[in-house]
């Protein structure tokens, strides 16, 4: 098993002055811990029976489909807006630095499917709680979240109360 952690690099002031991003682009760039992180949280979504995992843009593209292939499920991008060709539903959510908004198209869940909430990074729980209530708005349920980094000290988690949260690393700072 990779030490996914390693595979994390730091880089400060990024977006703006005051934010340390977390860069998941190293282990992305090494096909061990690549593969080692998609089956880890495939495994632990495994047991929920998924019908599809939904996924913010971009980073959560990047795991979110591979997880859903390695669960036999659907993919359902959460794009910014204007990027999708179909008829959309949208949520705005506030970032540790700005505001944005995620759309996906409102025919792509059906009502009482089971979705595997993802992201790459648990910070605010903005991002996620916006995703939540995508997929909720549609008659869908959430039957967990998978993140591959969480910012525990942002408690973002508790914006995601009630759900299973699950994060492969979590860092207290």
């Amino acid at each position: 098993m990779t030490d996914l952690s390693a595979h994390i690099r730091d880089i400060p002031d990024f977006p703006k002055p005051g934010i340390l991003f977390k860069d998941i682009t190293p282990l992305l760039l090494d096909a061990d811990a690549l593969s080692d992180a998609i089956g880890q949280l495939a495994a632990w979504a495994r047991p929920l029976e998924v019908d599809f995992v939904v996924a913010a843009e971009a980073r959560g593209f990047i795991l979110g489909a591979a997880i859903a292939r390695e669960l036999g499920a659907g993919f359902v991008p959460a794009r910014k807006p204007g990027k999708l060709p179909h008829d959309t539903i949208s949520a705005e959510y506030i970032l540790e630095y700005g505001v944005d908004a995620l759309e996906m198209h409102s025919d792509a869940l059906a009502d009482g499917a089971r979705v595997l909430l993802h992201d790459d990074l648990l910070a605010t729980g903005g991002t996620a709680r916006a995703l939540a209530e995508l997929i909720e708005g549609t008659g869908a349920r959430i039957a967990g979240c998978a993140f591959l980094v969480e910012l525990a000290f942002l408690r973002g988690r508790d914006r995601l109360e009630g759900y299973d949260v699950h994060a492969l690393l979590s860092y207290d700072e």
